[in-house]
């Protein structure tokens, strides 16, 4: 994969952030995986848009304006009139665990290939040359999003597209095990760069270790693989061959947020830069290494100032 195959489009959902302070107030922002990674692609020198649908709501306006100041594009991104995104809510416990509150069931990101000026953006996202989406996409946009979608990847790929997917396997997101497993198993079948995580195949399909998970995906056909380890590191698998990369040491780990999300773009824009899978690896531990050391799913710009432009 070389630096000729620049167009990429992010496709999943992004939503309000609240997160509860220690004093009861409550503070907003904003985020998503599939958001996330474009975030970085675009910090990386990557041309990427970023696809979703939005309300036409001042907190829209605000998400899409904040995307356009990091580079990302919103070309494609839909507005649906009288609706608004989703919503969570992060809570910390005393002892420092995170839980999750969601209201995402009415968000227009699950309509996004439902909606009147759907067929126009699926037209146009056959001209990119790398559609990037994850198992959270997967999963808000249902079984009748799921069957555009496929055909979808489908055409891009004959036209010599590619189609990279991250797992991100969210058991809430599901009505049940067997519902995701088929479409995950569907998407493997379209996926030509898979960036799984062991934890993921283990939850959805309870394979044993990292080569059970490994031999799932290369059986599915997919040609790249990047198999994110329980412990720091990866497996990068082409063909035949496998290559473990560890991942950097880090001195102090603030927060996880965005680990994934930044292992991604890290390895999509070094793939796009024309380096082989496993410099591209050592470029995305070297990035999310970066980010888990910054409180956040997005760190401060400068915090990356020594990385370069890789495309």
């Amino acid at each position: 994969m070389s630096n000729q195959m620049g167009r990429v489009a992010s496709l999943g959902e992004c939503m309000l952030e609240l997160v509860r302070r220690p004093d009861g107030t409550l503070t907003m922002g904003f985020g998503g995986d599939t958001l996330n990674t474009a975030v970085y692609l675009a910090r990386l020198g990557v041309a990427v848009d970023y696809v979703t649908a939005l309300g036409d709501d001042a907190h829209s306006d605000a998400m899409a304006a904040a995307w356009r100041a990091e580079g990302v594009g919103t070309g494609h991104l839909l507005r649906v009139p009288g609706r608004v995104p989703g919503l969570y809510m992060i809570e910390t416990d005393p002892a420092g665990e995170r839980r999750f509150l969601y209201w995402r069931d009415s968000a227009p990101a699950r309509d996004l290939f439902m909606l009147p000026e759907s067929p126009a953006l699926i037209e146009a996202l056959e001209g990119y040359d790398l559609l990037y989406l994850s198992g959270i996409s997967l999963a808000i946009w249902g079984e009748c999003g799921r069957d555009v979608l496929f055909p979808l990847l489908d055409r891009v790929r004959k036209r010599g597209g590619r189609v990279a997917f991250d797992t991100n396997w969210r058991p809430r997101l599901w009505p049940d095990k067997a519902v995701a497993r088929r479409a995950f198993d569907e998407m493997l079948r379209h996926t030509d760069i898979a960036l799984p995580g062991v934890p993921d195949l283990q939850g959805l399909y309870g394979d044993a270790d990292a080569a059970a998970a490994l031999a799932r995906v290369r059986a599915a056909g997919v040609p790249e693989i990047v198999l994110k380890l329980e412990t720091p590191g990866c497996i990068v698998s082409r063909g035949d061959t496998a290559t473990e990369v560890p991942a950097e040491r880090v001195g102090t780990v603030v927060d996880t947020t965005a680990a994934g999300d930044s292992f991604s773009a890290g390895y999509l824009a070094a793939r796009l830069a024309g380096q082989d899978p496993a410099q591209a690896a050592r470029a995305a531990h070297h990035l999310a290494a970066l980010v888990i050391q910054h409180r956040g799913a997005i760190i401060p710009r400068e915090a990356m100032a020594g990385l370069a432009r890789l495309p």
